[in-house]
């Protein structure tokens, strides 16, 4: 099995893509916009994908946070609010708040699990600053590392109850962020002890089963190389002081934080300890370099892939997020009965 995540270029894969597909054997696939016409176009696209394998639990991945960084979206599917929404009721009531962010997320889960989709890239555990920047900005569950941990763990929990695993993002932190990595490389020069702030959600939560890198340099602890690539935070900060232990993606290789051609990136984040490389732009020749220079999946990666997607559950339907969802609404009044 090929160590990468790769996209798809449309509502149905090509016969190129199906055949690179069925020779590479990715570990998984990821959905953007593009891909998702409607429900019962994407759940035929979905199956398409577990068929070309021959196995029912696949990791098929998307980012669906809600608010804008959502690839699902009325009307055909239910909208969701982004994480500053859960912030501003837990400063009024933490509990309502906890319960609201997992009921969300509960509903969302189901509405992905129905649609075939067994990991969304949610939740965002970055710790909010007054210089973070927009990238990250409402997506934000806060600017407290406690208060961010509670609601991420809330996040976890309801998509492990509708069937679908989450995931920590950006470890070790976008927060400190002032520029989007999307487009050019941060560069943090807080000291250790100043990080210690950022990485707090994410020790609170590293029993979780996937974690994604940021594409930023922070100098306390490599001078040199982003956290994607750099064996240190890799080994030291990732595995050592957050202790997480579980399923280790980059974020997309193809930002232009990073330098070099798309398969050197791939190489070189493998090589410096990420289990998985995530390439979301669907480009074949790409994904073919990509499978070329990795080697094949190693035995602790496979466990870990696994462990990741056994509690995924396939749905036929989700009418029971309508009662969710309506649960939600009714403690985020709180809010804005408040406000």
């Amino acid at each position: 099995m090929t160590p990468a995540i790769f996209g798809i270029a449309g509502a149905e894969l090509t016969a190129d893509e199906r055949a690179f597909f069925k020779e590479a054997d990715p570990a998984g696939y990821i959905l953007f916009a593009r891909n998702c016409a409607d429900p019962v176009q994407l759940r035929r696209l979905t199956d398409d994908l577990r068929s070309i394998h021959g196995r029912e639990r696949l990791l098929v991945s998307i980012d669906q946070e809600g608010g804008r960084v959502a690839r699902l979206k009325p009307p055909h599917w239910a909208a969701y609010p982004a994480g500053e929404a859960f912030d501003r009721l837990y400063r009024i009531a933490p509990a309502s708040a906890i319960e609201a962010a997992r009921a969300n997320s509960h509903a969302m889960a189901l509405e992905l699990a129905a649609m075939g989709i067994s990991v969304d890239f949610c939740a965002p555990l970055d710790v909010r600053r007054p210089e973070t920047d927009n990238v990250i900005g409402n997506r934000a569950l806060g600017s407290d590392p406690m208060q961010v941990a509670a609601l991420g763990r809330a996040v976890l929990d309801g998509l492990a109850r509708g069937g679908v695993t989450g995931c920590l993002k950006h470890i070790p932190g976008h927060g400190r962020a002032t520029c989007d990595s999307h487009h050019e490389l941060p560069v943090i020069e807080a000291s250790e002890d100043e990080l210690e702030v950022d990485i707090a959600p994410f020790r609170a939560l590293n029993h979780a089963p996937i974690g994604m890198t940021a594409h930023i340099r922070f100098t306390a602890w490599d001078a040199e190389r982003p956290a994607t690539l750099s064996p240190i935070v890799i080994r030291e900060i990732i595995r050592g002081r957050i202790g997480f232990d579980g399923l280790l993606l980059t974020d997309d290789i193809d930002m232009e934080a990073l330098e070099g051609s798309v398969p050197e990136r791939a190489a070189q984040a493998h090589a410096a300890g990420c289990d998985i490389v995530l390439n979301c732009w669907a480009k074949l020749p790409d994904m073919a370099a990509i499978a070329e220079i990795l080697p094949a999946m190693d035995a602790v990666t496979a466990e870990r892939l696994d462990r990741a997607l056994a509690p995924t559950m396939l749905r036929d339907e989700y009418a029971e997020a309508t009662e969710l969802l309506s649960k939600r609404d009714a403690l985020l009044e709180i809010a804005g009965a408040a406000a």
